[in-house]
């Protein structure tokens, strides 16, 4: 019998929350046809997807503008996936109860927008929600290190952030690298996630540098065959 949407994210919903150690796969809304959001994420969900990646931008942080709290609790209603918000955004603690509302899981906001981030990380998990921390591809690891024990995620960029289908940065991998390093050393348990020209061959040298979460936009939603894509990402 083949299940519906309902039975298939009751699933995700009572599983073991996952651990760093384990592999995630993050299909990221943006790429998805936002004509038909709730069958997109179904359609994800039904391809093995673990988390749904919901990037959030403001037109000023970033040069584009995508969705705000509204399309976070349309998915949030139409599919009980676990909604890793990712905000892009100027002033993240201004927004910050819009999204929290909205049903978002876990909200990373990003060490260089205008806020003051040891605060508004205090606030997220405050709420019960889970809490990440983003840094560009510019920004050095010792941006993040202050944060590092008041955070579930650390989002490390491997584009510059604000557009999809980018290149992915080799450059970022020593950074991946150091993070975990420094997870290790201070008996630490976030998940490192990448985000950026993400497909089964990047995620392999990802994985191998210490990430553990794949954002995956264009390489999954535009697959012609998304259910064989994750499976590729999940085992490189």
């Amino acid at each position: 019998m083949e299940l519906g949407p309902s039975h298939l994210t009751l699933t995700l919903r009572d599983v073991i929350p996952p651990t760093y150690k384990d592999r995630v796969i993050a299909p990221s809304l943006l790429a998805a046809d936002f004509s038909r959001i709730r069958e997109e994420v179904t359609r994800a969900i039904r391809a093995g997807a673990d988390w749904m990646h919901l990037d959030v931008m403001d037109g000023h942080f970033v040069d584009n503008i995508s969705f705000g709290p509204a399309v976070v609790l349309a998915v949030h209603e139409s599919n009980d996936i676990f909604l890793d918000v990712h905000l892009m955004i100027s002033r993240p603690d201004h927004y910050l109860d819009r999204f929290l509302a909205a049903g978002s899981d876990m909200i990373t906001v990003h060490a260089e927008a205008d806020h003051d981030v040891a605060e508004t990380l205090g606030r997220i998990r405050a709420a019960g929600c889970k809490a990440g921390l983003a840094i560009n591809p510019a920004t050095p690891i010792e941006d993040a290190e202050p944060f590092l024990d008041k955070i579930d995620l650390l989002l490390c960029m491997t584009v510059v952030p604000g557009f999809g289908g980018q290149a992915f940065m080799d450059e970022v991998l020593p950074k991946i690298e150091a993070a975990a390093k420094l997870r290790e050393d201070r008996g630490l348990e976030f998940h490192i996630e990448v985000d950026g020209g993400i497909d089964h061959k990047t995620a392999s040298r990802c994985a191998q540098a210490g990430a553990n979460v794949m954002v995956a936009g264009s390489s999954t939603f535009g697959a012609p065959d998304m259910a064989q894509a994750i499976t590729a990402i999940r085992q490189a």
